[in-house]
């Protein structure tokens, strides 16, 4: 059974019209397939399909990106990769479910594939925790990663996630920590990395795992600091501000390609990912291929500086203060008068001092 956005009723109608048509023994009164208003009416959806899809608005495309229909991490691992042997365990806690990883070899050569995984029904969805991992989940792909990096195998990692599970018991055995470790890890590693958004990526649960060389999304995919609905409850007290919060955080792929948040797009069929899994697996497997090719030929030195330099131009183009040409550091181009200014900042109490001195001496000098 397919499941329809609530924007999709009119391509609903003409489907469930479809349906009927190439059955028409259970209906009354056909005798035969009509093949030519079959492809009249398809013909109408593709056109409805590519109007509608065509002028999403953000709080749209959210709805997409956490369509139940969407392939999920699994599927691509399944299909994209060969001989994937799962991993399980933080040697801490336990094991998480919501991540699946192990290694895997793409076009014949090794690689290590973590896959933040929902679920496809109700069962797996709970078994799998919607995709919301808990510490023990970080710190297992901490583990792999680590040991990828020891034997020099590049890391694939697909986020889709609403965000970290915010538990009590999460909490209590280091959420925060175990995010901020898969940082430090991700950002340190001498291989290459690719992180592929292929649903949600939501706030510190999706940068753990996509502070990667290559940041790539669906292009109905979604990436942000915190969901609308959160959005919405902490500046206006209403949640069903949903479509001014999606707005103002440019959480679409095109808007995080335009800031330089992300490094490429990869199409979807017209519809979303889900109407035509074969095209979504083939433009996935061109995008790794391709980026992969253009990272494998860097040194250890020159994959950490690139990941390095990347995150640290984001948000520098488009500040209200020049940034210095220096990609490798944090500070900026001051101007003569910000000098100026912080040199009054830094010795206020001596010139007021200084200040009142010669002001006493003029009032001595003159009266």
């Amino acid at each position: 059974m397919r499941n329809y956005l609530n924007f999709e009723n009119e391509i609903k109608s003409l489907e469930n019209e479809i349906d009927k048509l190439k059955d028409p023994y259970n209906n009354e009164g056909l005798s035969e397939v009509n093949t030519e208003k079959i492809s009249k009416i398809q013909s109408e959806i593709d056109e409805k399909l590519k109007e509608v899809y065509s002028n999403l608005d953000p709080w749209q495309t959210t709805l997409v990106a956490r369509h139940e229909d969407r392939p999920k991490s699994k599927f691509f691992i399944d299909n994209l990769f060969e001989n994937f042997i799962p991993l399980s365990g933080d040697r801490f806690y336990g094991e998480d479910k919501s991540v699946l990883a192990g290694f895997a070899n793409f076009n014949g050569d090794s690689v290590l594939v973590i896959g933040q995984e929902k679920g496809d029904d109700l069962n797996t969805r709970i078994e799998r925790n919607f995709g919301m991992m808990r510490p023990e989940g970080y710190r297992k792909t901490i583990r792999l990663m680590k040991l990828a990096n020891k034997f020099e195998i590049p890391i694939i990692s697909f986020i889709d996630t609403p965000g970290a599970y915010p538990g009590v018991g999460a909490e209590e055995r280091g959420q925060a920590e175990a995010i901020a470790k898969s940082i430090e890890c991700s950002m340190g590693l001498e291989v290459p990395t690719i992180s592929i958004v292929i649903g949600e990526g939501g706030s510190g649960g999706a940068v753990a795992l996509a502070s990667s060389n290559k940041v790539l999304m669906l292009s109905n995919a979604i990436y942000s600091v915190i969901s609308p609905e959160g959005c919405a409850t902490i500046l206006w007290r209403d949640p069903t501000k949903t479509l001014e919060a999606a707005k103002a955080m440019k959480l679409s792929a095109k808007d995080l390609l335009n800031l330089n948040i992300i490094d490429e797009i990869i199409s979807e069929p017209v519809g979303g990912a889900h109407r035509d899994r074969e095209f979504i697996l083939e433009n996935v497997k061109n995008s790794i291929e391709k980026n992969l090719n253009e990272l494998k030929n860097l040194g250890k030195d020159e994959i950490i500086n690139h990941r390095k330099n990347k995150f640290l131009l984001i948000g520098r183009s488009k500040g209200f203060i020049k940034q210095t040409k220096d990609e490798t550091s944090l500070s900026m181009q001051t101007s003569f008068l910000n000098n100026i200014q912080k040199i009054i900042f830094q010795f206020k109490k001596e010139l007021m001092i200084f200040g009142l001195i010669i002001f006493l001496l003029f009032i001595f000098y003159f009266f």
